[in-house]
Formats: structure tokens, sequence, C-alpha cells
């Protein structure tokens, strides 16, 4: 994807902010289907810094894994930005790592509106502070990509690494 190609690559970049400040990641993910773990763990030494990678396709696993409230499922629905926050925090949390990302979207082809056309993504990333500072907190950005479901699924893992990035240097 040449809109995020970069040297180096952003899940290096990550990698490296992340090690550098002693933190940690969690990933949930929906419509990329694990992309962003397996990009983070295609660098080498990314245990120092990578948890896990939560694949929550469906309403019942953001659910029973992520603890999403049924009541953000039924009123939002996935593809919406109170689920995308709710599962940053969610695996953040049931992870005990420093940082969450998650991600909810239509990669297509099928399944796009008006209002949510095909590309739409809400990108979550969520901070744990240190207890009793208020520090903690969740942040989603909309996001709207174009190409074949591949292609969009890699600018969604690009995007919400890039995300994760740009939240964490402003950390330092």
């Amino acid at each position: 994807m040449r809109e995020f190609a970069s040297d180096p690559p952003v899940e290096a970049r990550v990698g490296e902010a992340l090690r550098d400040a002693g933190a940690t990641v969690a990933v949930a993910e929906s419509c990329t289907g694990g992309l962003i773990g397996s990009l983070l763990t295609d660098v080498p030494g990314s245990s120092d810094y990578f948890d896990r990678s939560v694949v929550t396709y469906s309403y019942d696993a953001k659910l029973t894994e992520l603890a999403v409230p049924r009541e953000c499922l039924d009123a939002e629905g996935a593809v919406s930005e109170p689920v995308a926050r709710a599962m940053a925090r969610g695996v953040r949390d049931t992870a005990g790592t420093d940082w969450g990302v998650s991600t909810t979207g239509i990669a297509g082809p099928d399944g796009g509106t008006d209002e949510k056309p095909v590309g739409t993504v809400y990108v979550g990333v969520a901070y744990a502070g240190e207890w009793g500072s208020g520090g903690s907190g969740a942040t989603v950005e909309r996001y709207e990509f174009g190409g074949t479901r591949t292609e969009i699924k890699e600018q969604i893992a690009r995007r919400a690494l890039t995300d994760l990035l740009e939240a964490a240097e402003r950390r330092e």
C-alpha cells in the first residue's frame, strides 16, 4: 500500500516506540481478522511489547471476549464509534496492557450502506494510565478506504498501527 509505505515500516516503528517506553499492546480485531497481530509479530523481538490479538468477528465474540455492552451493539451496530472504543478498552483491560487497539468495519465487497459504505472502519486506541491518575482514555477515528477486500484490510491494519504510533509519541 503506497499510502502507508515507509522505511522502516510502521509496525517496526511501533515496536521501537513501545520498547523504548517499556509499554505493551493488545489488539482487538474484527474486520482485519488478525492482520494487525500478524504485522506486529513480523518484527523480530515483538514479544517484548506485543501481548495478543483477539479476533472478535461476531457480536457474541465482542460481548464475551471484550465485554462490549450489549446495549452498544444493539443501539449502534458493530461498526460504530462506541463499539470501537469499548473494544479498545476491553482488550487493554483484559490483557492488562498499556495500550489497546481495535478495528471494526466493513471490508466488502458487500455489506455497505449509504451511511457506512464498504471501506468504512472505526479504529480505537486506548491507553491505561497509572491507577488514580485519571490518565486512562480512549480515542476513536472513522476512516473510509477503497480497493479490494484485501487492500481495504491492509489499509485498515496499517492505519490502526499509525494511530497507535501517533498516540504513543504524544505520550513521550
